[in-house]
């Protein structure tokens, strides 16, 4: 049942209790680019998941990892030089097995390393607080783990994703069962193996699952032994994990949807905000919970941007992950793809379309799921193309007269994941940041992350904060210690 390899007979399996376990049941994993398999994966079947759960449960009780700080400090930083040092591997079978263009795997594997290293940093720093409560009463307020952490990730960025909930998790002293999605099951298995490769890794402290439904991620809300949830996915999914980890009171966090509106005022420096826009819609082939799929321009300017992105968008260069000279990949498949060009289909009466996209023409793409970028002029504000996550490279177009106007459209849906504002005016940057509905707000830029500081979402987009010191305080207790002399 376990070897030390990460493959048996070609086929990726999981790693549970510091071993490589296969199942009775397997799947596949195709290319995005052209529907051709990469390589088989072992399901995780529902008790290999429990067993998980029971394994990480018994390490976090009787292994000192849960208060030896140093020890989980020397891992992490373990974990940042493995992947780091793999960066180039993991970037090409991202570009083949996820879909993303190279730059864009880069990029995703550009922000693990440090966000890893900074956990390590926070694993030796102390945060509780003494003092005297008054004559004779002294009081320690002492932060612990909370337990067991559940880690659901998507496919859409696994590696940063997977390292975003589950190193400060480690940081604080939890054990981890994460389960991971199958459209990425072959970086899925090399990340486990870099992790795994760790030599101060204790057994059982991190365990890896892929499966492609949704039984082990169930269980992982459900059990009473596990004690806190981190779900980076869809608000709602996130809406159900809610009800379901209610029944045992779990910490929840939850970063959901988005509809990032990319707000371009007419003293912007239009040729970097339209470079940026581009950017936004396409990166990720817009699977990404701050795509900029709302491009929202003031009056005074709406024809020249409107033109300069028709003129970019039908110029993006559309193509395999892998190959250098592409500018947009895949999507994740064609179920992605045609559940995307049918929700278009059925609204864009309700738009004008100032750039087509869907299904490229040229015939060496055909077996992909490509769908390139589209743009849709929309007055309505109600309507589900502005409503809706569509996630996917399509972007509204929206124009606006005043600041106020702008601010009361951006605020207009039920996500408040992230905001983008285009302008020279400081004060104004600063008065849009502060009247929007968003949990991060940049000033001419987008997708800038800093791991220092947290990031997550307003309204329905999510639940608790990831990065910075926050993120490590979604997976600790507070402990009111009182000694009276």
């Amino acid at each position: 049942m376990t070897t030390d390899s990460a493959l048996r007979n070609d086929i990726a399996r999981n790693y549970i209790g510091g071993h490589w376990v296969s199942s009775n049941t397997t799947g596949t994993s195709y290319s995005p680019a052209t529907g051709e398999p990469l390589g088989e994966y072992y399901e995780a079947d529902i008790d290999q998941v429990r067993e998980a759960i029971r394994i990480a449960h018994d390490t976090f009780a009787t292994h000192s990892w849960r208060r030896d700080r140093h020890l989980r400090a020397k891992v992490l930083a373990e974990m940042a030089d493995r992947i780091e040092a793999a960066t180039d591997e993991l970037a090409m079978l991202l570009a083949r097995e996820n879909g993303k263009v190279l730059p864009e795997a880069g990029f995703e594997l550009s922000l693990t390393p440090s966000k890893l290293r900074y956990y390590a940093a926070q694993a030796l720093t102390d945060t509780g607080r003494g003092g005297r409560a008054r004559d004779g009463v002294y009081s320690m307020l002492l932060s612990e783990p909370i337990g067991v952490a559940g880690v659901i990730v998507p496919w859409n960025s696994p590696v940063v994703l997977s390292v975003r909930s589950f190193a400060p998790a480690l940081a604080a002293g939890c054990t981890v069962v994460m389960k991971m999605a199958a459209q990425t099951a072959l970086v899925n298995t090399r990340l486990a193996e870099l992790l795994a490769e760790c030599p101060s890794l204790p057994d059982g402290v991190i365990n890896i699952f892929t499966e492609s439904e949704s039984d082990g991620a169930k269980l992982l809300v459900s059990s009473p032994e596990v004690n806190a949830v981190s779900y980076t996915g869809s608000t709602v999914v996130g809406r159900q994990i809610m009800a379901d980890g209610g029944a045992t009171l779990k910490r929840l966090s939850l970063e959901l949807g988005g509809k990032t509106p990319m707000i371009v005022f007419d003293d912007a420096d239009i040729e970097a905000a339209v470079g940026t826009i581009v950017a936004g819609v396409t990166t990720f082939s817009g699977q990404f919970c701050m795509t900029g799929s709302r491009v929202l321009v003031q009056r005074t300017v709406a024809d020249r941007v409107r033109d300069a992105l028709v003129d970019a968008l039908e110029h993006v260069v559309v193509g395999p992950g892998d190959h250098e000279s592409s500018g947009m990949g895949p999507m994740i498949d064609t179920a992605s793809r045609d559940r995307l060009e049918a929700l278009i289909a059925q609204h864009v009466d309700t738009a004008e379309v100032l750039v087509r996209g869907g299904r490229p023409d040229d015939p060496a793409l055909a077996k992909g799921a490509y769908f390139r970028p589209a743009l849709l002029a929309v007055d309505d504000v109600n309507s589900p193309l502005v409503q809706r996550e569509l996630f996917g490279p399509v972007a509204t177009f929206e124009v606006f007269d005043t600041e106020d106007d702008a601010i009361r459209m951006a605020n207009a849906t039920e996500y408040g994941l992230a905001a983008s504002v285009w302008t020279r005016d400081g004060a104004r940057g600063l008065r849009m940041a502060e009247n929007l509905d968003a949990g991060t707000v940049w000033t001419n830029g987008w997708a800038v992350v800093v791991d220092q500081f947290e990031e997550g979402g307003y309204k329905q987009s999510g639940l608790g904060r990831l990065n910075g010191h926050r993120a490590l305080e979604e997976f600790q207790e507070y402990k009111h210690v009182v000694q009276v002399i």
